[in-house]
């Protein structure tokens, strides 16, 4: 399945990329699905541009599917990374997480970093990274004797994993995440759900050519849909 562009004008790209599609193109990706290489195929100018990663502003985890911002020219890059890095983009994901999360609306806010004895993995660590996401509760499910939470988060800072983290830290973890919910729990998990369940669904930003605020949204993919309607909703 190819991303699809859900809009287009001369300044920018807006994609839903499929989940299993990595961003950014590096060493290790040879032979797999990669954004930055799709891209590059597409007739803009930035498509060949390495060093501004063919207009890649922000990324999205290789299982996360979603909403990803493309710019076209150099002008649009530097005016959309400067408001990413102001923390002027409001991003909503929309994740399954084990438990029922109480209360239903809130505020975690937590240094995050590399482990020093896990280097492909993150967490929360003192001296770590500020971090801050808010959520809130769309509803509890069922299934079989265990409870889950849909949630919408929206994460105020960018760290790597950040959700993902997040959520562990509350004690909720994403359904399906092999790397934050433990092994054994992940392997359950995809018996029923077969990927990780997070899904970046909307974006707010400044349209880096015109002075006005848009907004662009992502229904929710067949795959995680599947799995909700499967589950039992609780009041």
């Amino acid at each position: 399945m190819e991303p699809k562009v859900i809009f287009e004008d001369s300044q920018l790209l807006v994609l839903d990329k499929p989940s299993g599609w990595i961003v950014n193109s590096a060493q290790t990706t040879k032979g797999q699905m990669v954004i930055q290489e799709w891209l590059k195929g597409l007739d803009f100018p930035l498509a060949k541009d390495d060093e501004r990663r063919s207009g890649i502003v922000h990324r999205l985890d290789k299982e996360t599917s979603g909403i990803l911002l493309i710019a076209k020219t150099k002008e649009a890059f530097e005016k959309l990374q400067a408001q990413f890095k102001e923390r002027q983009v409001e991003k909503t994901y929309t994740t399954l997480v084990h438990g029922r999360v109480e209360p239903k609306e809130g505020e975690i806010e937590v240094p995050v970093g590399r482990l020093p004895w896990r280097r492909d993995r993150f967490g929360v660590l003192p001296g770590g990274r500020p971090s801050v996401s808010s959520y809130q509760l769309v509803g509890y499910f069922k299934r079989g004797g265990d409870e889950y939470s849909l949630l919408e988060v929206k994460p105020k800072t960018g760290r790597t994993h950040q959700i993902r983290i997040h959520l562990k830290y509350l004690g909720h973890p994403v359904v399906a995440d092999e790397f934050y919910a433990g092994r054994k729990t992940a392997r359950s998990d995809r018996a029923w759900c077969p990927r990780l369940f997070l899904h970046a669904g909307a974006i707010r930003f400044k349209h880096p050519a015109k002075d006005e605020i848009v907004s662009f949204e992502s229904d929710l993919p067949p795959d995680l849909a599947g799995v909700l309607k499967a589950l039992a909703p609780l009041p």
